[in-house]
Protein backbone atom coordinates (compact mmCIF):
# COMPACT_ATOMS: atom_id res chain seq x y z
CA UNK A 1 0.00 0.00 0.00
CA UNK A 2 3.23 2.13 -0.55
CA UNK A 3 5.87 3.43 1.54
CA UNK A 4 6.09 4.87 5.17
CA UNK A 5 7.38 8.56 5.21
CA UNK A 6 11.10 8.25 5.12
CA UNK A 7 11.45 11.40 7.72
CA UNK A 8 12.70 13.95 6.10
CA UNK A 9 12.59 17.87 6.60
CA UNK A 10 9.40 19.45 7.39
CA UNK A 11 9.09 21.13 4.05
CA UNK A 12 10.14 17.78 1.95
CA UNK A 13 7.41 16.95 -0.65
CA UNK A 14 5.10 13.94 0.18
CA UNK A 15 5.86 10.42 -1.29
CA UNK A 16 3.71 9.01 -3.75
CA UNK A 17 2.08 7.07 -0.98
CA UNK A 18 2.51 8.38 2.85
CA UNK A 19 0.55 6.45 4.60
CA UNK A 20 -0.48 5.95 8.24
CA UNK A 21 -2.19 3.39 10.53
CA UNK A 22 -5.92 3.66 11.71
CA UNK A 23 -7.42 1.46 13.79
CA UNK A 24 -10.81 0.12 12.98
CA UNK A 25 -13.46 -2.40 14.22
CA UNK A 26 -15.04 -2.67 17.65
CA UNK A 27 -12.94 -1.91 20.29
CA UNK A 28 -13.16 -3.89 23.75
CA UNK A 29 -12.19 -1.92 27.04
CA UNK A 30 -10.23 -4.25 29.17
CA UNK A 31 -10.73 -3.76 32.73
CA UNK A 32 -7.30 -5.10 34.67
CA UNK A 33 -7.60 -5.31 38.53
CA UNK A 34 -4.98 -2.68 38.66
CA UNK A 35 -3.87 -0.11 36.40
CA UNK A 36 -6.45 1.74 34.59
CA UNK A 37 -8.94 0.31 31.69
CA UNK A 38 -7.31 -0.26 28.11
CA UNK A 39 -8.65 -0.59 24.55
CA UNK A 40 -7.62 -3.37 22.60
CA UNK A 41 -8.76 -3.28 18.42
CA UNK A 42 -9.46 -6.37 17.12
CA UNK A 43 -7.64 -5.01 13.63
CA UNK A 44 -5.96 -1.96 11.75
CA UNK A 45 -5.31 -0.93 8.52
CA UNK A 46 -3.14 1.35 6.71
CA UNK A 47 -4.56 4.41 5.24
CA UNK A 48 -3.36 6.39 2.26
CA UNK A 49 -3.30 10.05 3.33
CA UNK A 50 -1.59 11.79 1.05
CA UNK A 51 -1.32 10.73 -2.73
CA UNK A 52 0.71 13.17 -5.07
CA UNK A 53 -0.19 11.82 -8.62
CA UNK A 54 0.77 14.09 -11.61
CA UNK A 55 2.34 16.95 -9.99
CA UNK A 56 3.63 19.84 -12.65
CA UNK A 57 4.69 22.58 -11.05
CA UNK A 58 8.33 23.80 -11.44
CA UNK A 59 11.33 23.29 -9.23
CA UNK A 60 11.77 19.31 -10.35
CA UNK A 61 7.93 18.83 -10.05
CA UNK A 62 8.05 19.60 -5.75
CA UNK A 63 5.25 21.23 -3.64
CA UNK A 64 6.62 24.55 -1.72
CA UNK A 65 6.71 24.78 1.46
CA UNK A 66 3.36 26.30 1.50
CA UNK A 67 1.64 24.39 -0.55
CA UNK A 68 3.09 21.11 0.90
CA UNK A 69 1.29 21.87 4.26
CA UNK A 70 -1.96 22.77 2.74
CA UNK A 71 -1.65 19.56 1.24
CA UNK A 72 -0.39 17.80 4.40
CA UNK A 73 -3.48 19.19 6.15
CA UNK A 74 -6.72 18.59 3.47
CA UNK A 75 -4.70 14.57 3.37
CA UNK A 76 -4.97 14.66 7.30
CA UNK A 77 -8.74 15.79 7.05
CA UNK A 78 -9.08 13.25 4.48
CA UNK A 79 -8.09 9.93 6.78
CA UNK A 80 -10.41 11.03 9.70
CA UNK A 81 -13.33 8.84 10.06
CA UNK A 82 -16.48 9.47 7.30
CA UNK A 83 -18.56 10.65 10.62
CA UNK A 84 -16.10 13.31 11.22
CA UNK A 85 -16.60 16.93 10.41
CA UNK A 86 -15.00 18.24 7.85
CA UNK A 87 -14.02 21.96 6.45
CA UNK A 88 -15.52 20.68 2.65
CA UNK A 89 -18.81 19.72 4.45
CA UNK A 90 -18.85 22.55 6.76
CA UNK A 91 -21.69 25.70 6.51
CA UNK A 92 -18.70 27.76 6.70
CA UNK A 93 -18.55 30.86 8.30
CA UNK A 94 -21.04 34.11 8.14
CA UNK A 95 -18.46 36.03 6.42
CA UNK A 96 -16.36 33.91 3.99
CA UNK A 97 -12.83 34.07 4.28
CA UNK A 98 -9.53 32.88 2.35
CA UNK A 99 -8.37 29.84 3.89
CA UNK A 100 -5.48 29.57 6.33
CA UNK A 101 -1.96 28.46 3.99
CA UNK A 102 -0.54 27.07 7.44
CA UNK A 103 -3.66 26.11 9.72
CA UNK A 104 -7.35 24.33 9.08
CA UNK A 105 -10.37 26.32 9.76
CA UNK A 106 -10.77 24.95 12.79
CA UNK A 107 -7.76 25.11 14.20
CA UNK A 108 -8.22 29.17 12.71
CA UNK A 109 -11.41 28.93 15.32
CA UNK A 110 -9.18 27.86 18.38
CA UNK A 111 -6.35 29.70 18.12
CA UNK A 112 -9.23 33.04 17.81
CA UNK A 113 -10.61 31.73 21.23
CA UNK A 114 -7.38 31.67 23.21
CA UNK A 115 -6.46 35.31 21.86
CA UNK A 116 -9.73 36.59 23.28
CA UNK A 117 -9.67 38.88 26.44
CA UNK A 118 -12.87 36.48 27.19
CA UNK A 119 -10.56 33.63 27.68
CA UNK A 120 -8.15 35.59 29.05
CA UNK A 121 -10.51 36.59 32.10
CA UNK A 122 -11.17 32.87 33.03
CA UNK A 123 -8.19 32.19 35.06
CA UNK A 124 -10.02 34.84 37.42
CA UNK A 125 -13.33 33.41 37.75
CA UNK A 126 -15.03 31.11 39.79
CA UNK A 127 -15.72 27.26 38.91
CA UNK A 128 -17.29 26.50 42.27
CA UNK A 129 -15.68 27.55 45.33
CA UNK A 130 -15.52 31.73 46.01
CA UNK A 131 -12.57 33.10 47.25
CA UNK A 132 -10.64 29.69 47.85
CA UNK A 133 -7.33 29.89 50.58
CA UNK A 134 -5.59 27.26 47.85
CA UNK A 135 -3.76 28.09 45.07
CA UNK A 136 -4.45 24.95 43.82
CA UNK A 137 -8.66 25.11 43.41
CA UNK A 138 -9.74 24.93 40.14
CA UNK A 139 -10.85 28.03 38.07
CA UNK A 140 -13.06 28.80 35.19
CA UNK A 141 -9.93 28.66 33.40
CA UNK A 142 -8.29 25.33 34.56
CA UNK A 143 -11.84 23.71 33.76
CA UNK A 144 -11.48 25.06 30.24
CA UNK A 145 -8.45 23.25 29.94
CA UNK A 146 -9.22 19.59 31.54
CA UNK A 147 -12.12 19.93 29.21
CA UNK A 148 -10.53 20.61 25.81
CA UNK A 149 -7.91 17.85 27.01
CA UNK A 150 -10.63 14.91 28.07
CA UNK A 151 -12.43 16.13 24.72
CA UNK A 152 -9.18 15.44 22.52
CA UNK A 153 -8.64 12.45 23.96
CA UNK A 154 -11.99 10.87 23.23
CA UNK A 155 -11.48 12.28 19.84
CA UNK A 156 -8.43 11.03 18.24
CA UNK A 157 -9.71 7.95 19.81
CA UNK A 158 -12.40 8.03 17.46
CA UNK A 159 -10.55 9.46 14.63
CA UNK A 160 -12.76 12.80 14.71
CA UNK A 161 -12.16 16.17 14.12
CA UNK A 162 -9.55 17.01 16.83
CA UNK A 163 -9.30 20.95 16.09
CA UNK A 164 -12.77 21.28 15.37
CA UNK A 165 -13.32 19.76 19.27
CA UNK A 166 -10.57 21.30 20.80
CA UNK A 167 -12.24 24.90 19.52
CA UNK A 168 -15.54 24.04 20.86
CA UNK A 169 -13.95 22.86 24.13
CA UNK A 170 -12.21 26.08 24.86
CA UNK A 171 -15.01 28.84 23.90
CA UNK A 172 -17.48 26.82 25.61
CA UNK A 173 -17.44 29.05 29.18
CA UNK A 174 -16.41 31.76 27.90
CA UNK A 175 -19.64 33.51 29.28
CA UNK A 176 -19.54 32.45 32.67
CA UNK A 177 -20.32 35.23 34.88
CA UNK A 178 -18.18 36.09 38.00
CA UNK A 179 -18.75 33.34 41.19
CA UNK A 180 -19.84 30.76 38.88
CA UNK A 181 -22.71 29.57 38.45
CA UNK A 182 -24.45 31.60 41.61
CA UNK A 183 -23.63 34.88 39.13
CA UNK A 184 -25.76 33.24 36.09
CA UNK A 185 -28.37 32.57 38.30
CA UNK A 186 -28.61 35.98 39.67
CA UNK A 187 -28.39 37.78 36.03
CA UNK A 188 -30.93 35.13 34.97
CA UNK A 189 -33.50 36.78 37.36
CA UNK A 190 -32.46 39.94 36.15
CA UNK A 191 -32.84 40.02 32.87
CA UNK A 192 -36.08 40.03 30.22
CA UNK A 193 -35.78 36.80 29.15
CA UNK A 194 -33.41 35.59 31.55
CA UNK A 195 -29.33 34.74 31.19
CA UNK A 196 -27.61 31.71 30.49
CA UNK A 197 -23.96 30.80 29.95
CA UNK A 198 -23.75 28.93 27.04
CA UNK A 199 -25.86 31.39 25.05
CA UNK A 200 -23.23 34.37 26.22
CA UNK A 201 -20.80 32.25 24.89
CA UNK A 202 -21.82 32.12 21.80
CA UNK A 203 -22.93 36.08 22.00
CA UNK A 204 -19.30 36.43 22.81
CA UNK A 205 -17.61 35.02 19.85
CA UNK A 206 -20.33 36.49 17.46
CA UNK A 207 -20.26 39.89 18.83
CA UNK A 208 -18.68 40.99 21.89
CA UNK A 209 -15.45 40.16 20.64
CA UNK A 210 -13.25 42.95 18.51
CA UNK A 211 -16.23 45.67 18.83
CA UNK A 212 -19.00 44.30 17.27
CA UNK A 213 -17.60 41.98 14.86
CA UNK A 214 -17.02 38.78 17.16
CA UNK A 215 -14.70 36.01 15.42
CA UNK A 216 -16.31 34.89 12.32
CA UNK A 217 -16.04 30.94 13.67
CA UNK A 218 -17.20 28.45 11.59
CA UNK A 219 -20.98 26.88 12.26
CA UNK A 220 -19.68 24.00 13.89
CA UNK A 221 -18.08 25.59 16.41
CA UNK A 222 -20.63 28.17 17.26
CA UNK A 223 -23.04 25.08 17.62
CA UNK A 224 -21.13 23.27 20.06
CA UNK A 225 -20.95 26.23 22.02
CA UNK A 226 -24.01 26.93 22.10
CA UNK A 227 -25.35 23.01 22.83
CA UNK A 228 -22.69 22.17 25.64
CA UNK A 229 -25.02 22.28 28.47
CA UNK A 230 -26.90 20.20 30.39
CA UNK A 231 -29.64 19.97 33.00
CA UNK A 232 -29.42 18.68 36.46
CA UNK A 233 -30.85 15.81 35.09
CA UNK A 234 -28.32 13.86 33.79
CA UNK A 235 -25.61 14.54 32.11
CA UNK A 236 -26.80 12.98 28.87
CA UNK A 237 -30.04 15.39 29.15
CA UNK A 238 -30.34 17.43 26.14
CA UNK A 239 -30.87 20.68 27.04
CA UNK A 240 -30.09 22.90 24.37
CA UNK A 241 -30.20 20.23 21.75
CA UNK A 242 -27.33 17.79 20.55
CA UNK A 243 -24.75 19.15 18.81
CA UNK A 244 -25.03 17.80 14.91
CA UNK A 245 -21.21 16.75 15.25
CA UNK A 246 -20.24 14.42 17.32
CA UNK A 247 -17.26 16.78 17.98
CA UNK A 248 -19.74 19.03 19.21
CA UNK A 249 -21.01 15.72 21.27
CA UNK A 250 -17.82 15.16 23.07
CA UNK A 251 -16.85 18.18 24.51
CA UNK A 252 -20.82 18.34 25.87
CA UNK A 253 -20.00 14.69 27.74
CA UNK A 254 -15.99 16.10 28.56
CA UNK A 255 -17.81 19.08 30.36
CA UNK A 256 -19.34 16.92 33.16
CA UNK A 257 -16.34 14.37 32.74
CA UNK A 258 -14.16 17.34 33.54
CA UNK A 259 -15.94 19.38 36.46
CA UNK A 260 -16.98 15.99 38.24
CA UNK A 261 -14.25 14.78 39.33
CA UNK A 262 -12.02 18.17 39.82
CA UNK A 263 -14.47 19.20 41.58
CA UNK A 264 -13.98 15.87 44.02
CA UNK A 265 -10.60 17.09 44.49
CA UNK A 266 -11.83 20.11 45.58
CA UNK A 267 -14.80 19.54 48.32
CA UNK A 268 -12.38 16.98 49.67
CA UNK A 269 -9.61 19.77 50.17
CA UNK A 270 -12.21 21.95 51.34
CA UNK A 271 -12.78 19.26 53.81
CA UNK A 272 -16.69 18.97 52.80
CA UNK A 273 -16.45 15.79 51.42
CA UNK A 274 -13.80 12.35 51.83
CA UNK A 275 -12.80 10.17 49.06
CA UNK A 276 -14.93 7.62 51.12
CA UNK A 277 -17.65 9.78 51.22
CA UNK A 278 -18.54 8.72 47.18
CA UNK A 279 -21.53 5.96 46.41
CA UNK A 280 -20.46 2.56 46.63
CA UNK A 281 -21.46 2.73 43.14
CA UNK A 282 -19.19 5.18 42.30
CA UNK A 283 -16.29 3.34 43.24
CA UNK A 284 -17.59 0.19 42.03
CA UNK A 285 -18.14 1.38 38.28
CA UNK A 286 -16.01 4.23 38.17
CA UNK A 287 -12.96 3.42 40.27
CA UNK A 288 -11.39 5.05 43.24
CA UNK A 289 -9.01 7.73 42.19
CA UNK A 290 -9.27 10.73 40.51
CA UNK A 291 -7.17 9.02 37.54
CA UNK A 292 -9.00 5.73 37.57
CA UNK A 293 -12.31 7.83 37.21
CA UNK A 294 -11.39 9.35 34.10
CA UNK A 295 -9.54 6.38 32.49
CA UNK A 296 -13.56 4.56 32.83
CA UNK A 297 -15.24 7.26 31.54
CA UNK A 298 -13.11 8.13 28.62
CA UNK A 299 -12.39 4.34 27.85
CA UNK A 300 -16.33 3.87 27.93
CA UNK A 301 -17.50 6.69 26.05
CA UNK A 302 -14.71 5.03 23.28
CA UNK A 303 -16.51 1.83 23.76
CA UNK A 304 -19.85 2.76 23.76
CA UNK A 305 -19.83 5.39 21.39
CA UNK A 306 -18.36 2.97 18.77
CA UNK A 307 -21.07 1.07 19.37
CA UNK A 308 -23.14 3.44 17.42
CA UNK A 309 -21.46 4.24 14.84
CA UNK A 310 -22.73 1.51 12.78
CA UNK A 311 -26.57 2.06 13.44
CA UNK A 312 -28.71 4.69 12.01
CA UNK A 313 -27.69 7.81 14.67
CA UNK A 314 -24.13 7.77 15.59
CA UNK A 315 -23.75 9.55 18.78
CA UNK A 316 -21.31 9.96 21.66
CA UNK A 317 -22.72 8.47 24.74
CA UNK A 318 -21.82 6.11 27.71
CA UNK A 319 -22.61 2.47 28.16
CA UNK A 320 -25.98 2.47 30.56
CA UNK A 321 -23.66 1.03 33.95
CA UNK A 322 -21.21 4.13 33.61
CA UNK A 323 -23.52 6.78 32.51
CA UNK A 324 -26.03 5.41 35.87
CA UNK A 325 -22.78 5.51 37.98
CA UNK A 326 -22.07 8.63 36.64
CA UNK A 327 -25.59 10.82 37.23
CA UNK A 328 -25.30 9.26 40.66
CA UNK A 329 -21.83 10.59 41.24
CA UNK A 330 -23.36 14.07 39.95
CA UNK A 331 -26.14 14.01 42.15
CA UNK A 332 -24.27 13.43 45.39
CA UNK A 333 -21.53 16.15 44.45
CA UNK A 334 -25.27 18.85 44.19
CA UNK A 335 -26.00 17.18 47.43
CA UNK A 336 -23.19 17.23 49.12
CA UNK A 337 -20.36 20.39 48.22
CA UNK A 338 -22.61 22.57 45.34
CA UNK A 339 -25.88 22.71 47.22
CA UNK A 340 -23.87 22.77 50.81
CA UNK A 341 -24.33 25.45 53.26
CA UNK A 342 -21.29 27.04 52.81
CA UNK A 343 -20.89 26.83 49.27
CA UNK A 344 -24.00 28.44 49.03
CA UNK A 345 -23.14 31.15 51.78
CA UNK A 346 -19.70 32.44 49.62
CA UNK A 347 -22.12 32.12 46.50
CA UNK A 348 -24.49 34.26 48.21
CA UNK A 349 -22.17 37.25 48.92
CA UNK A 350 -21.25 36.91 45.09
CA UNK A 351 -24.57 37.33 44.13
CA UNK A 352 -25.20 40.48 45.69
CA UNK A 353 -22.10 41.56 44.24
CA UNK A 354 -23.49 41.06 40.79
CA UNK A 355 -26.95 42.47 41.41
CA UNK A 356 -25.50 45.68 42.89
CA UNK A 357 -23.36 46.01 39.75
CA UNK A 358 -26.03 45.14 37.17
CA UNK A 359 -28.78 47.64 38.73
CA UNK A 360 -25.91 50.24 38.99
CA UNK A 361 -25.34 49.71 35.45
CA UNK A 362 -28.17 49.72 34.08
CA UNK A 363 -29.42 53.09 35.40
CA UNK A 364 -26.12 54.05 34.28
CA UNK A 365 -24.96 52.76 31.42
CA UNK A 366 -22.81 55.57 29.92
CA UNK A 367 -19.98 54.16 32.85
CA UNK A 368 -20.25 51.29 31.34
CA UNK A 369 -16.17 50.78 30.50
CA UNK A 370 -16.59 48.21 27.86
CA UNK A 371 -17.33 44.83 26.64
CA UNK A 372 -20.91 45.53 25.12
CA UNK A 373 -22.28 47.18 22.51
CA UNK A 374 -23.08 51.27 22.44
CA UNK A 375 -26.27 50.55 20.89
CA UNK A 376 -28.06 47.98 22.99
CA UNK A 377 -30.63 48.49 25.68
CA UNK A 378 -29.28 49.65 28.90
CA UNK A 379 -29.81 46.26 30.21
CA UNK A 380 -28.06 44.83 27.75
CA UNK A 381 -25.15 46.49 28.09
CA UNK A 382 -25.00 45.89 31.78
CA UNK A 383 -25.90 42.16 31.69
CA UNK A 384 -22.65 41.75 29.14
CA UNK A 385 -19.99 44.29 31.06
CA UNK A 386 -21.19 42.76 34.60
CA UNK A 387 -21.08 39.28 33.25
CA UNK A 388 -17.85 39.63 31.38
CA UNK A 389 -15.74 40.89 35.05
CA UNK A 390 -13.97 38.49 36.54
CA UNK A 391 -14.66 37.59 40.63
CA UNK A 392 -12.07 40.57 41.78
CA UNK A 393 -12.67 42.97 39.35
CA UNK A 394 -16.38 42.63 40.16
CA UNK A 395 -15.90 43.18 44.14
CA UNK A 396 -13.14 45.80 43.21
CA UNK A 397 -15.92 48.32 41.41
CA UNK A 398 -18.56 47.33 44.15
CA UNK A 399 -16.58 49.06 46.70
CA UNK A 400 -15.57 51.55 44.52
CA UNK A 401 -18.92 52.46 43.68
CA UNK A 402 -19.73 51.50 47.78
CA UNK A 403 -22.24 49.51 46.41
CA UNK A 404 -21.52 47.16 48.76
CA UNK A 405 -19.36 47.48 52.49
Amino acid sequence: MGNRSSGAGWFAPPQRGLCQQVYVGRPVLTRPAEGPAGLIWPYRILVLTVMVDEIRMTNHHRLTGLQHVRAVLDAREAALSPLAAREAGSAGRARPEPADPFRGAYQVDRDRIIHTRAFRRLKHKTQVFVHPDSDHVVTRMTHTIEVQQVARTIARALNLNEDLTEAIGLGHDLGHTPFGHAGEETLAALLPGGFRHNEQSLRIVDLLEHGGDGLNLMAETREGILKHSKTRESVAAEAWGFASTLEGQIVKLADSIAYLNHDIEDAIRAELITESDLPREVHAVLGRTHSARIATLVGDCVVASTETFEGVTPRITLGADVLAATDALREFMFTRVYLHESTLADARRGQLVVEALYRHYEAHPEEIGGFSLPDDPAWRRAADYVSGMTDGYAVDRARALRLIG
